[in-house]
């Protein structure tokens, strides 16, 4: 009896062992280098969404990813300097820098959401309904009170073409303060001190249950938030796993995941997060 045991025990290894190798011999084969750094902003960590789509990658190729999470700004600053392989990002006007100094290649558009402007219900500033421009202008000549993440992320950098646009600077100190951080701990900040914040809608329907804030303001063009993933130039950086970030690039543009894209948010909040764009000129 103790003999047909260990016999099945070891016919059953063999079979998934040997079955092991051929589902990931269907999918693709074993990567030299596993590890794979991407560099991202604060949005596709914080909202979850790559929660739902690092897994899928990670089993579909055999890579395993890093993923800092490090706002717009610092991740293409990783990229300049070879720190990352694969760069998420939402800053075009930024990225367009590297994609022209060579710095990044296989430029890709991903996906979009929006930008909103979240405040107290009270809504001191009376921003209710405006366009974007004006609700910033209205906050500045009110004094009410702004945090801004301060930290060069996609989102600062927008909030800042906004304050530009709306021809208004606020004043740095009690009303206006930087946190420094993301946008989950930006958002929270907001709230605790009753304030306005510059969010990206994804992150903040993420976060809703734990906030006393409502979107103020939305759905000007000006508000459009778009999402490009890149490779980090091996040519440039031979430490760079350039096979692994070719492989994120295409898994983020592959009809699969722009599916899983569109679906994300749809069972939890109503209403996508983020809409799939690859292919698309925008």
């Amino acid at each position: 009896m103790l003999r047909k045991s260990l016999v099945f025990m070891l016919l059953l290894s063999v079979s998934l062992v040997a079955g092991s190798v051929m589902a990931f011999a269907a999918g693709a084969q074993e990567p030299k280098n596993k590890d794979l750094i991407l560099a991202t902003t604060t949005s596709t960590v914080d909202s979850g969404l790559l929660d739902v789509l690092i897994p899928i990658f990670e089993k579909q190729t055999g890579y395993r990813v890093k993923t800092i999470s490090a706002g717009t700004g610092q991740s293409l600053a990783m990229g300049e300097k070879g720190e990352a392989d694969v760069l998420l990002c939402h800053a075009p006007a930024a990225e367009k820098k590297l994609v022209d100094s060579g710095v990044v290649i296989n430029y890709q558009l991903v996906m979009h959401n929006d930008f909103v402007i979240a405040g107290p219900a009270g809504d001191p500033a009376g921003i209710k309904g405006k366009p974007s421009k004006e609700a910033f202008k209205a906050i500045a000549d009110k004094g009410a009170v702004f945090i801004s993440r301060g930290d060069d992320s996609g989102t600062h950098k927008m909030e800042l073409a906004l304050w530009k646009g709306a021809e208004a600077t606020p004043a740095k100190g009690k009303c206006y303060q930087e946190t420094g951080q993301g946008m989950g701990a930006t958002l929270l900040m907001a709230s605790d001190k009753a304030g306005y914040t510059l969010t990206d809608r994804a992150t903040y329907l993420a976060q809703k249950g734990n906030l006393k804030l409502s979107i103020l303001s939305e759905g000007d063009k000006a508000l459009l938030n778009i999402y490009h993933v890149m490779q980090v130039n091996p040519a440039k950086f031979s430490k760079v796993n350039g096979d692994g970030a070719k492989a994120f690039v295409e898994f983020m543009i592959a009809p699969a995941t722009q599916k899983e894209i569109a679906e994300f948010g749809k069972s939890k909040f109503g209403q996508s997060l983020f809409f799939p764009d690859a292919g698309k000129q925008m």
